[in-house]
């Protein structure tokens, strides 16, 4: 019995990074509750691997061109919203908050048709996802902010604010 339980997945180094090392013993498991078990008969303990995904909270308000249709934008916040779904987010809020003045101007316009997305998504989304939107040449400004739990219950009171004003 020469090396440490390690050496058994020196050859898959998938299974030694990434995942959430369970060592379980001879304890009684409930399996279902893993995506798959792995037994090591070399050292007899059960090694059940699970593969977490954290799905971090997140909001992002983008302004779009006022020049643009209704169509327009209705197609280009499709076009988001889509982008985000198909890379395993999930939307939590939609908002249009419609065409507002700005502070100052972007792109030499005044104005702009501001949307909100509240959404989960694993932190690896939000890289491409901004990406998208820096390439879109109707995105005047957008910004993507990571939600703690304060502002979780904030967001939470507004929308529920917004569901009794309708």
């Amino acid at each position: 019995m020469n090396g440490s339980f390690f050496d058994v997945f020196d050859d898959e180094p998938r299974l030694r990074f990434g995942y959430v090392w369970f060592f379980l013993g001879y304890t009684n498991i409930e399996r279902r509750n893993y995506d798959f078990l792995v037994m090591c008969l070399k050292y007899s303990y059960f090694c059940a691997l699970k593969k977490y995904t954290f799905m971090n909270h997140y909001e992002t308000v983008f302004i779009l061109n006022p020049v643009l249709s209704e169509e327009q934008i209705a197609e280009t916040v499709k076009k988001f919203e889509d982008f985000l779904i198909k890379n395993g987010a999930k939307m939590v809020s939609k908002e249009n908050w419609g065409l507002k003045k700005l502070a100052y101007a972007i792109q030499h316009k005044k104005s702009g048709f501001y949307h909100l997305f509240e959404f989960t998504a694993p932190g690896e989304v939000v890289a491409p996802y901004e990406q998208e939107l820096k390439r879109e040449e109707r995105v005047m400004r957008f910004l993507t902010v990571k939600l703690d739990k304060h502002a979780i219950e904030w967001a939470e009171k507004r929308r529920s604010r917004l569901k009794t004003k309708a």
